[in-house]
């Protein structure tokens, strides 16, 4: 009868913790190497920036590293690009907008009766600046973004702190609570999915909390995570310390729905003022006063409509974009 197959040796049968699976693989049986030792994993691939030439690959790399604050802007943007990445494509994008540009510079520029010198040095100057221009623009994306994800946040962050709230005081345990509103909340319930999904693969709560709190775009929300980690740390009772950060996060949200009430009675001024009072009143002596000198201005009557036309619609547009932007997000 054959013998029955020895056991795997220890070192071949079981991974030792935190290993990575690479630094496991043994080499051949007859050789009876030991394993192979432990690489790291790089932070930055060799294929991040394959597309682009070598000088332009170190250009994105010198210009993501003069931002320090980038790489943390875009974790909290959840945008799934390396710093290098992200520059390479803002850089990009600035090409053909600084192209375009420049062509309606050119195209103003040849109207006017100017010298060659002059002509060159203006059309010189307006690329480089064009291009600052646009390459920053672009690169303001993921601040738009966070702010647009901490508005969300806020929104839903009461009624669902609330429903966490209750849920700890019916007796159900905080990680089967925060599972239960992983969904119905919008950024909130991403959130705590977050939160979740590191419980699960093994990290402790208060770190896990502690994680998503750092690249949390609402400080609201950062003030509840590390509110409830707090009192995880200091073995407090979680439900109280959740019940009085909410009371306080609703009282400076009702503070602010007040502060904006306030707000908006100057810019009801200043869009009476500017964008119907002076306008109407505006066109009417214009009128008043081109019947009076004849045809000396009349042939300036068209332009003059005209950017009165526009300066009205830039008055239209500011007061909605600052009421816009100036409205709290959150509903109480």
């Amino acid at each position: 009868m054959a013998n029955p197959p020895a056991p795997p040796s220890a070192a071949s049968g079981s991974k030792s913790a935190g290993a990575h699976p690479s630094s496991t693989r043994l080499g051949p049986a007859s050789s009876g190497t030991a394993p192979q030792p432990m690489v790291s994993t790089p932070l930055r691939t060799s294929r991040e920036l394959e597309s682009a030439p070598a000088p332009l690959r170190n250009l994105f790399f010198g210009l993501a590293a003069g931002r320090p604050l980038l790489k943390r802007e875009l974790a909290m943007a959840e945008m799934s690009v390396t710093p290098a990445q992200f520059v390479q494509a803002a850089f990009v994008r600035a090409v053909p907008v600084t192209l375009v540009l420049e062509i309606f510079l050119v195209m103003a520029l040849s109207t006017q009766n100017m010298e060659m010198p002059i002509f060159a040095l203006i059309v010189a100057v307006g690329l480089p600046v064009f291009f600052y221009l646009s390459f920053e623009y672009f690169l303001m994306q993921p601040r738009v973004v966070i702010k647009r994800r901490g508005r969300k946040i806020d929104q839903e962050l009461v009624f669902a702190g609330r429903h966490l709230l209750i849920e700890l005081r019916s007796g159900v345990m905080l990680y089967d609570a925060m599972l239960g509103i992983t969904r119905d909340y919008g950024e909130v319930s991403k959130e705590f999915n977050k939160i979740v999904e590191k419980v699960t693969l093994g990290v402790p709560m208060t770190i896990a909390m502690h994680d998503v709190a750092e690249h949390c775009p609402s400080s609201y929300f950062r003030r509840v995570l590390l509110q409830m980690a707090n009192s995880l740390t200091s073995g407090s009772d979680v439900t109280d310390s959740l019940e009085n950060v909410l009371n306080q996060v609703s009282q400076e949200q009702i503070i602010e729905l007040k502060a904006y009430g306030q707000k908006l009675n100057p810019l009801v001024m200043f869009y009476m003022i500017f964008g119907v009072i002076m306008p109407s009143l505006g066109v009417a002596f214009l009128i008043i006063l081109l019947s009076f000198v004849g045809t000396g201005l009349a042939g300036y009557g068209v332009g003059i409509m005209a950017g009165i036309f526009f300066f009205v619609t830039i008055v239209q547009f500011m007061f909605l974009t600052v009421v816009e932007n100036s409205r709290p997000s959150f509903d109480l």
